[in-house]
């Protein structure tokens, strides 16, 4: 019996300290998809993940990297001749006909918004010379975003590659790329747009076939839909409420509208952003020859729950001032490390005011007295 007693308090004591434990906030998030993610885009903080590594297939939400290529190629004003094989596509298509001229731009408000394989292997031709050129910038890209867990096989996202995968922590990288482009993210979050027909009177009307933002979440700002029989459901989204920019992402995800309005609603009810670091002078530095003339250029702000906010470290690394400065002093002095939980998480380079001295005595004499200074001697003998 006291054995008994001894065991129940025992069981008590652990499950009271077990409560006490601090929980992720994603321990409240069950998603539907076999992989998921969410990314406040900012800081590029990953709030939620589920096997987000896993390289997977990724059907349409591929279009996020065709798009964003298209746009950076300069070529949004060009006319593209649409080839039979562009028409020819299999899957979802926006209708082109052989032959006919259409804006590249047009194409691409036609691949995000209906999914066009057809606009896509148009604008693979234009913009890459042909498909294969196409890929070749795809995966370049991908390796210049840090997209580790991604093969382009194609423009398009149809399983017609079996090396044609991803993650959904790449795809949330690609994303928060492409967010920080105005003409996509103009794109992306189109309800409705209109092309003009080449053979009639009236335009063609194209809805974007992203639910979440026409009708499901008020929050919603963008994303790409996809679905293949072999990779199920894909869908990237985004989303602002306040000052919080996220970024979802489902990969075979059967319930994946829902999956992504969890995870919004999560993220916002556990993260807000704070301000680490301001836009101006950095009045920490006290250093004789820097004070009051180093500043950073934009404000750095992190997403992070209530109990986080007292974890963040600056540290300061300065440049050591020289003889070969008297003339020209860098624009750039230093930087500024960022630590959360003692991991940096952002360094931000700290910039020299020019011309701005109030102090008349030349560098020269500056870097004198500071050396004079160093080693005891006044100034006055």
């Amino acid at each position: 019996m006291k054995n008994m007693k001894k065991l129940i308090i025992f069981l008590l004591v652990s499950a009271f300290f077990i409560a006490m434990i601090p929980q992720k906030a994603s321990a409240s998030i069950s998603v539907s998809a076999q992989s998921a993610i969410l990314m406040e885009q900012g800081s590029g903080r990953v709030l939620y993940e589920k096997n987000a590594d896993k390289p997977m297939r990724i059907a349409s939400i591929t279009k996020i990297m065709t798009a964003i290529l298209a746009i950076e190629s300069g070529k949004m004003d060009e006319m593209v001749k649409v080839s039979e094989k562009a028409v020819h596509a299999e899957g979802s298509s926006i209708y082109l006909i052989p032959g006919e001229k259409i804006k590249l731009e047009d194409l691409v408000y036609g691949l995000m918004l209906r999914s066009g394989n057809d606009a896509a292997v148009a604008i693979a031709e234009h913009v890459g010379g042909s498909l294969d050129g196409f890929v070749y910038l795809m995966n370049q890209k991908a390796e210049e975003i840090g997209m580790t867990n991604t093969h382009f096989a194609n423009p398009h996202g149809l399983d017609d590659h079996e090396n044609h995968l991803s993650s959904a922590y790449d795809m949330a990288l690609l994303t928060r790329y492409a967010m920080n482009n105005s003409k996509y993210k103009k794109i992306s979050g189109t309800k409705v747009y209109k092309s003009p027909h080449p053979e009639e009177n009236w335009d063609r009307k194209w809805t974007n076939k992203n639910r979440l933002l026409t009708e499901l979440y008020d929050y919603t700002t963008g994303g790409k839909t996809g679905f293949t029989k072999r990779a199920k459901r894909t869908l990237v989204t985004t989303a602002t409420k306040g000052k919080l920019d996220l970024i979802a992402v489902t990969l075979n995800g059967p319930d994946d509208w829902n999956d992504h309005i969890q995870m919004y609603e999560t993220g916002y009810k556990t993260y807000s952003l704070v301000e680490v670091l301001s836009e101006g002078t950095i009045k920490e530095i006290d250093d004789e020859f820097y004070k009051k003339k180093v500043y950073v250029d934009h404000s750095f702000d992190y997403p992070v729950t209530s109990k986080e906010k007292n974890k963040f470290r600056i540290e300061y690394k300065m440049k050591k001032p020289n003889r070969e400065w008297e003339d020209n002093i860098p624009d750039i002095v230093g930087q500024a490390i960022v630590y959360f939980n003692e991991k940096p998480v952002k360094t931000m380079p700290i910039y020299y005011k020019q011309g701005e001295e109030k102090d008349k005595q030349s560098f020269f004499e500056l870097f004198r007295s500071l050396f004079t200074a160093m080693i005891g001697v006044k100034t006055d003998g």
